[in-house]
């Protein structure tokens, strides 16, 4: 099978270079087989699993999640919806009681036949009954003997699930009528890595997983056509659009279902959409990439679709330019009919929306490719390392195909964490995914100030330096897990620049940055600025000043505990080099050598990639 080379390619013994000395993963290889009822929207599976301990642990309990079973009246993720402050607006119905608007959980009217679950039976290790229990979206297991380190086991289980109307994510039926979307489908093993295990209960979060190959075969109906993770092994049997070129395939009338074939080498989800009137278009992505589009035949939106096709293509050479090269050789778009979501090779998004939409939230999806299916980190404990890296790749990524290219492409991402920071209502990117007060927040947190962090690296650093950090970063960290230190040790690798500081105030606190020009007065024949830090967070300060002759120059202050002097970013203006700046000391003084009256206007942070809280006092303008 010309696809299992990967296998190989992506081994799981990597010598480690994160966080621990001696670097160890998990290995799961997983074989479902599943046959699905189209009439009631219940599936039964078998699962057999190899699980591979190379931690230096003996492990007596295994955890699986079994997400389908958020989808119930009472659960974790209704009463969620039910506390929250500003719920998920697809998550709930607004009804009127009296005069006022109430926001009601949409899982909680859930009839029986239009809940979610995933049940598990008949769980054996190696041939032995093994002790589960169910606990909401967790399945406990008790082993029937020890895995020690350095050894493999074999789970075998059977699974019974029922597809939830669509709430979010996965489910069937959605608003844009797409029938099944079967994300968080089957049983799926917890991670356990060098913080132990990771066995989140799902409340509305992301998702966290074990490295491994999966092979999968899924029965259903022969009138609906599927999409998503692997490789299709039996595309000529199948058709449906994946067979060869050349190649008619007709389905025997007898045959009323297709069993679907699938291998996905070294992914840590697998995740798939079906729908009887998708449109699926194939074409040719960089490095040979099959880039599949599965989206519903309404002739409203079809252009949409095809113009969408080209661009996925020019996406996917700056992110393999920008990053590193993606490493599978298919992925498709496929219209899941719920917002936009990654996954293992493939993301589920909106197919009805404008043009721009479109455009905008497949850019974002298949950035978390990288991101968030290539490097992994725990969305829930460090969602900005995914959602906020992502969204850096998304806007730069739009920015290097747009016809017109705008300076400042992350404008946005600043404008979103100025208001939280300005709110009183942020909690630091430290704080875990499930224990914000609000979703607002969470984003903002996640998305917005995520982004920051690398484009204030870029202020730190530089340009050529960050795009050297985010290459190193991929290449040293794909397929590990890399947490917020390793991200920060390679910027440390790449330039030589002391950057905890930046790590722990940026993400482990809601210190602000705020800096301004207090004065600037006449002295003798010169100018004397007095600059001074006002919020907690240090910064190295670019200054420009503008003459009144057309002039201008730049000035460029270290932080001194960062132990680096940036490169000049506009080699066109002159640029003096000034003594650093130590974060004990609140006022700094610049001397510039012409008079007050030749001084046009001084701006602190001229790119503004510095995400100064409060930038009103960061000009000073003659009179």
């Amino acid at each position: 099978m010309k696809n299992l080379f990967l296998i190989a390619t992506f081994s799981f013994g990597l010598a480690g270079i994160a966080q621990n000395t001696y670097y160890w993963q998990q290995h799961v290889d997983y074989k479902m087989d599943v046959k699905m009822d189209v009439k009631s929207y219940q599936y039964k599976g078998k699962q057999e699993l190899v699980y591979t301990n190379n931690s230096p642990d003996t492990l007596r309990k295994v955890y699986y999640h079994l997400f389908n079973n958020a989808f119930q009246p009472g659960s974790e993720m209704d009463a969620r919806i039910q506390s929250i402050k500003d719920p998920d607006g697809r998550m709930v119905h607004k009804i009127k009681v009296g005069d006022t608007e109430v926001k009601e959980s949409r899982i909680k009217t859930l009839k029986p036949n239009e809940i979610g679950y995933l049940h598990v039976s008949n769980f054996k290790q190696d041939g032995q009954t093994a002790f589960t229990k169910e606990v909401g979206t967790i399945l406990e297991v008790t082993l029937a003997k020890p895995i020690l380190p350095n050894s493999k086991t074999t789970f075998s289980l059977d699974f019974d699930g029922q597809v939830p109307v669509q709430i979010r994510r996965s489910g069937r039926n959605n608003a844009e009528g797409v029938e099944l979307s079967m994300a968080q489908w089957y049983p799926k093993l917890a991670e356990f890595d060098f913080e132990g295990w990771h066995a989140n209960p799902y409340i509305a979060r992301e998702f966290h997983g074990v490295w491994g190959n999966f092979d999968v075969k899924i029965s259903i109906d022969s009138n609906y056509i599927l999409g998503g993770s692997g490789y299709l092994q039996n595309k000529n049997e199948i058709g449906h659009g994946y067979q060869d070129a050349g190649i008619k395939v007709v389905h025997p009338k007898k045959n009323k279902t297709l069993t679907w074939h699938f291998i996905a080498p070294m992914v840590h989800d697998f995740t798939w959409a079906a729908d009887k009137d998708y449109i699926h278009d194939v074409v040719k992505g960089p490095n040979d990439v099959d880039l599949h589009f599965l989206y519903k035949n309404n002739p409203k939106y079809i252009q949409n679709w095809k113009n969408l096709q080209p661009k996925t293509v020019q996406l996917m050479e700056v992110y393999n330019k920008t990053v590193g090269n993606y490493p599978y050789k298919q992925y498709s778009v496929i219209q899941g009919g719920d917002g936009g979501m990654e996954y293992a090779m493939c993301t589920l998004i909106l197919g009805q929306g404008d043009w721009d939409g479109l455009l905008g939230v497949t850019a974002h999806e298949m950035a978390h490719s990288w991101f968030q299916h290539v490097l992994a980190s725990n969305e829930s404990k460090h969602g900005w390392m995914d959602e906020g890296f992502t969204s850096f790749l998304e806007d730069y990524g739009l920015n290097e195909i747009a016809e017109t290219k705008v300076e400042n492409p992350f404008s946005g991402a600043y404008k979103g964490y100025f208001w939280m920071a300005n709110s009183g209502k942020e909690l630091p990117q430290s704080t875990h995914a499930d224990r914000f007060d609000e979703n607002r927040v969470y984003s903002i947190t996640s998305y917005s100030k995520g982004e920051l962090f690398l484009t204030q690296l870029m202020y730190l650093i530089g340009k050529e330096n960050l795009l050297k950090t985010l290459k190193k970063y991929y290449a040293d960290f794909k397929f590990k897990h890399p947490t917020p230190n390793d991200i920060k040790r390679t910027a440390e690798r790449v330039t030589g620049a002391n950057l905890d500081w930046y790590l722990t105030d940026w993400t482990a606190t809601t210190n602000t940055i705020d800096y301004g020009i207090k004065e600037v007065k006449e002295n003798a024949a010169t100018t004397l600025v007095t600059l001074e830090r006002i919020g907690r967070m240090p910064m190295p300060m670019d200054v420009l000043v503008e003459y009144t002759d057309g002039t201008s120059e730049s000035f460029y202050i270290p932080l001194r505990m960062m132990s680096f002097e940036k490169e000049n970013p506009t080699p066109a203006v002159k640029r003096t080099v000034l003594n650093d700046w130590a974060w004990a000391y609140p006022t700094y003084e610049l001397n510039i050598a012409k008079p007050k009256v030749s001084i046009k206007k001084i701006s602190l942070d001229p790119s503004g990639l510095m995400a100064d809280v409060k930038p009103e006092n960061n000009s000073f303008i003659a009179k």
